[in-house]
């Protein structure tokens, strides 16, 4: 299955809901959903009630397009996470929330999760010093993020760092915008983890 590459507005759309796809854009009045908040297509506007698995479905769907996985890559995650000692749907949620391109969000690097991606799979970002191009790997404690000196004045870093925090840096991370270093000072808890979802409806879909 190929990335999905249409307009990205359509998936808030659906889900009813902002997922910041688009980065600053989403919070100017040039936000799609801001314009036509209801599903796309003709069949957008019309009510009904949901089912039980339409709902845990939406819940899913929401959540994978947030983080930009493929659907086997986000099963990949629930299926580690069920393996883990604990609460699966925390678990589930701290193994994304580790995950290095939303760690580059997260620290206010890129304005969008795809964009990070497009950051760390071009070569641009150390940790501790050294070349990571892999956007799923997980950061651990202690980790230091920062970019290669050749990618130092990247516009599209300083135009996101610039812009000011549209998002409040998370407390399990720190962030240094004069010298563009950013740290993973512990690993996140389910309290830090501010995405609008109810993680036990995915469980309860993936356990059908």
């Amino acid at each position: 299955m190929a990335r999905y590459t249409g307009p990205v507005c359509r998936m808030c759309r659906r889900e009813n809901q902002k997922l910041y796809l688009k980065g600053l854009r989403c919070e100017t009045s040039k936000c799609s959903f801001e314009r036509r908040a209801y599903p796309p297509g003709r069949q957008g506007q019309r009510r009904s009630k949901p089912s039980d698995y339409a709902v845990q479905l939406r819940e899913k769907q929401k959540l994978r397009r947030s983080y930009g996985l493929l659907e086997k890559q986000f099963r990949r995650v629930f299926d580690r996470a069920n393996r883990m000692q604990g609460m699966t749907g925390t678990n589930m949620l701290v193994l994304l929330e580790r995950r290095f391109d939303n760690v580059v969000y997260r620290l206010g690097m890129a304005a969008s999760r795809a964009q990070a991606r497009q950051l760390v799979t071009h070569g641009h970002l150390l940790i501790n010093g050294k070349k990571a191009d892999i956007a799923s790997m997980l950061v651990r404690p202690g980790d230091v993020i920062s970019l290669r000196e050749k990618s130092s004045n990247m516009d599209v870093v300083k135009a996101s760092v610039e812009a000011g925090p549209s998002r409040t840096l998370p407390q399990w991370l720190e962030f240094d915008p004069e010298k563009l270093v950013g740290q993973v000072k512990q690993l996140p808890v389910r309290e830090d983890i501010v995405e609008p979802v109810s993680e036990n409806l995915i469980v309860e879909l993936y356990s059908r």
